[in-house]
């Protein structure tokens, strides 16, 4: 069950990073962020049980800057859409 969980949250990463490289999905946009934070967030915490430290690490900063650009993007005028000459949020 916890690898069909790890696919899932690995799943919602790669669908923002391809939608974003197909041009569906922008990179400053809510969907791209959401499912950063979502995918990593998943991924960290299978981390945490499985005892994977440095996969904790990267999923863990993924998941910290994915949230923080979240913050950022629903704060932002206009709620879900980025400022205006700001580089893309996320990774």
């Amino acid at each position: 069950m916890i690898q069909v969980i790890s696919l899932v949250g690995s799943l919602l990463i790669l669908s923002a990073f391809a939608g974003n490289q197909f041009g569906k999905v922008r990179s400053n946009g809510l969907p791209y962020v959401v499912l950063n934070v979502v995918g990593s967030a998943i991924l960290s915490v299978i981390a945490i049980l499985e005892e994977q430290w440095g996969f904790l690490l990267l999923e863990g900063v993924w998941t910290l800057v994915s949230t923080w650009s979240l913050w950022r993007l629903l704060r932002a005028p206009g709620g879900a859409e980025t400022p205006a000459g700001t580089p893309g949020l996320g990774h």
